[in-house]
């Protein structure tokens, strides 16, 4: 709606006029809830939340995740009906499995459905965090830097990252894994990953005191095996 040129925010709880206040019998203002997700959305500006147009239409209700095994899916779908309890708890998912068995699929309707819910969700494959993070390096005056990139990556409610492990391993990437995550793991903000390797092989490449904390927040690994979907003839 459009008052004198100006767009008029809406409330999406329905309980302010859209300014982040409620006035009260007495006139004694307090803050509505939308305040602090609007001001949650923005502090995560300029990080990537949007679902690859591939996963876009992803469904519980259709293939290929209706196609795969119901244990994991189900373990998906009861993630994402309490969705709201998990974010606030700061509890997360762990998917791992070999190539094309669904993780990042399933991740995606994860990821979706935060965003579709109002959260605020940051998404990622490792490599392209990687190089996000050295350009921040390189940032002008006006630019966004190291700090307020990683300031803005840790207070998403959702932290979805995607591919973990694949990066080659240095002390530096060491650094930068443990800095993301324990920083989540120490303020509760939930993170969703996706990986190839299991429990042993990820501790070898990015520190068992990573993973030990993405244990903590996300339980243990959900296994996906089987064939590569991708491969797989309609």
């Amino acid at each position: 709606m459009q008052a004198g040129g100006r767009v008029e925010r809406m409330c999406p709880f329905g309980t302010c006029d859209g300014t982040g206040w409620i006035v009260g019998d007495d006139n004694v203002a307090s803050s509505c809830q939308c305040r602090e997700r609007r001001a949650a959305h923005a502090r995560s500006r300029g990080i990537d939340s949007l679902i690859p147009t591939k996963y876009r239409g992803v469904s519980f209700d259709r293939p290929p995740v209706s196609s795969m095994d119901r244990t994991v899916v189900g373990v998906a779908r009861d993630f994402v009906e309490a969705l709201p309890e998990r974010l606030s708890e700061g509890r997360g998912l762990w998917l791992m499995g070999d190539v094309g068995t669904g993780k990042t699929t399933l991740a995606m309707l994860i990821s979706k459905s935060a965003l579709e819910g109002g959260n605020t969700v940051a998404i990622y494959s490792l490599p392209r965090l990687l190089s996000r993070i050295r350009r921040t390096y390189d940032a002008e005056a006006g630019e966004q830097g190291y700090m307020e990139f990683f300031d803005r990556l840790c207070s998403v409610d959702l932290l979805h990252l995607d591919d973990l492990g694949a990066e080659k391993s240095s002390d530096w990437v060491l650094e930068q894994l443990y800095s993301i995550v324990n920083e989540r793991y120490e303020s509760e903000r939930s993170m969703l990953v996706t990986t190839n390797l299991d429990q042993a092989e990820l501790e070898g490449q990015i520190g068992a005191r990573t993973v030990s904390r993405l244990i903590e927040m996300c339980g243990d690994p959900i296994p996906l095996f089987g064939d590569d979907q991708r491969y797989r003839v309609a």
